[in-house]
């Protein structure tokens, strides 16, 4: 039987959910295991499973992919748990304190760049980004190198199996080189920490294929398209999206990827589900798409980095994850 190990944002009715609920339509035998940042959002998420799928196999976990410590726990709480784990979603993350620069939206409506703004957020969104208890900043914190520790802990269930495992990362259209630099990869100094984390993440999904096929372990990223979620829904007062929403739906006919729902925006996931991985393009970025009629599809992407890039950012990452085992050598085993 297959375990799917399953980073879900802590606001669990979003793609996490849908792509649970679509795994489980797939394939009833896999055993899904749920994780929230408490306790009680992993069990309300078990439940609403559990609901449409009542012969399902779903345990939980609680961790805060923000904060290293929780990391390394759940890490050796899953090691002790499973002999293996056939998929890992990596798809926590988080984008606070959004802001719109209708600004620039407005020159973007001007000079005629206004679709590929409204489906990439290129120049129009910017965050507000913190440091973490870890000394961390924030977004980076948790949309990437807690998956990456977590990852890099969990090898021991992921390598040298019988059959390949599988991480799939979830990223965005919105992750732009333009908005990452080696010299400040945690995106202190600027606007984008959102962008920039997302591109990180595919530098990082690009190297670990280099290092890790040979040993049965394959990274893909996933774009699910423009989904209406909590993360979504902080950008713009709710009564605002709710006016807008006719327009988005009348957008969709020239943008495909305004998935919208969860349900859609789990797509490309689900499709990976079902591939082998040696055949799949380990440069490719594979997004949800829906046609104006609402049908759903995947649509692969060639990913815009620089392989020697990757490689120094991967190596920082190492340099990094040196000092946290230092600092947190009481919870390794």
């Amino acid at each position: 039987r297959q375990r799917c190990y399953l980073t879900a944002p802590s606001r669990f009715r979003g793609v996490g959910l849908a792509l649970c609920q679509r795994l489980l339509e797939e394939d009833g035998r896999i055993h899904l295991c749920i994780a929230c940042r408490n306790a009680q959002k992993s069990e309300d998420t078990r439940d609403l499973i559990l609901a449409t799928h009542p012969a399902a196999q779903v345990s939980t976990v609680e961790v805060d992919l923000g904060n290293l410590a929780s990391v390394l726990r759940v890490a050796r709480e899953l090691r002790c748990r499973f002999q293996r784990l056939d998929f890992v979603y990596l798809n926590a993350g988080i984008m606070p304190n959004p802001h719109v620069n209708f600004k620039a939206l407005w020159h973007g409506l001007l000079t005629g760049r206004v679709l590929h703004m409204l489906t990439t957020a290129e120049g129009i969104m910017t965050q507000t980004d913190r440091l973490n208890g870890d000394g961390l900043q924030e977004v980076f914190a948790t949309n990437l190198f807690g998956h990456f520790i977590l990852v890099r802990q969990l090898e021991p269930l992921l390598c040298g199996n019988e059959k390949p495992s599988r991480l799939i990362w979830t990223s965005s259209s919105n992750a732009r080189e333009s908005a990452f630099s080696l010299s400040d990869y945690q995106h202190a100094k600027g606007q984008e920490s959102y962008s920039s984390s997302k591109y990180a993440t595919d530098l990082t999904s690009v190297v670990l294929n280099r290092k890790f096929n040979e040993q049965g372990l394959y990274s893909s990223v996933v774009c699910p398209g423009l989904v209406m979620s909590n993360m979504t829904y902080r950008i713009l007062p709710v009564f605002l999206w709710k006016l807008l929403m006719p327009i988005m739906w009348l957008i969709r006919f020239f943008a495909k990827t305004y998935t919208l729902t969860p349900y859609n925006g789990a797509e490309a996931q689900v499709w990976l589900f079902k591939q082998k991985p040696e055949h799949l393009d380990a440069l490719v970025k594979y997004h949800s798409c829906t046609s104006g009629l609402g049908k759903s599809y995947v649509e692969p992407r060639k990913i815009d980095v620089d392989e020697e890039t990757a490689e120094k950012f991967y190596q920082k990452l190492l340099e990094l994850e040196k000092q946290t085992l230092e600092r947190y050598s009481d919870l390794l085993d």
